[in-house]
């Protein structure tokens, strides 16, 4: 597969917790978790489950990171 995203994280899926319509979907990579919301359908078509092997592809123009 190849992606014009550049920003890939391999890991683990650590949980999934399933609501109505959408999942959130957490990825351990290395000591961090990312956290993922996405459709329950594309958790069913994925076959995540914890212990999974994943990968996160982050396109984003913009991170923000605020304190106070």
């Amino acid at each position: 597969m190849k992606l014009s995203a550049r920003n890939v994280l391999s890991g683990t899926i650590k949980g999934v917790t399933k609501g109505a319509t959408t999942a959130h979907v957490e990825l351990a990579v290395g000591g961090a978790v990312v956290t993922a919301a996405i459709t329950n359908e594309a958790v069913e078509e994925l076959g995540l489950k914890p212990g999974t092997k994943a990968s996160a592809v982050i396109k984003a123009s913009d991170v923000i990171i605020a304190t106070e």
